[in-house]
């Protein structure tokens, strides 16, 4: 499936990355950002970041960051496609298969 940068960029825009995240760490309020213990390795002071500004997480103990994207294919196990269909239904952005792709 070839999704178009717009539609990608409609995607994280609509997005809101602590809620997305939420599901995963309790984040606590840190200023204009979110932070919690990071689900990516193990830790006991949190090291992770969630600057909702920016649409971004960074964990400052492993090194994992990225967009709503990234967060999800590692957090939930997704490739990118699944990923984006997952949050543009969730957003509700329509996401459109070419006829050639359906062949």
């Amino acid at each position: 499936m070839n999704i178009p940068p717009e539609v990608i960029a409609e995607i994280r825009q609509r997005t809101n990355i602590v809620e997305i995240v939420s599901e995963t760490v309790v984040l606590k309020k840190s200023g204009k950002n979110y932070s919690g213990l990071c689900p990516f390795h193990g830790e006991k002071s949190p090291s992770f970041t969630v600057t909702p500004e920016k649409g971004i997480f960074k964990c400052f103990g492993c090194g994992e960051g990225g967009d709503v994207f990234a967060f999800q294919q590692k957090a939930k196990g997704k490739d990118f496609i699944d990923t984006v269909r997952d949050l543009a239904s969730r957003c509700g952005v329509r996401l459109v298969e070419s006829v050639e792709e359906k062949q």
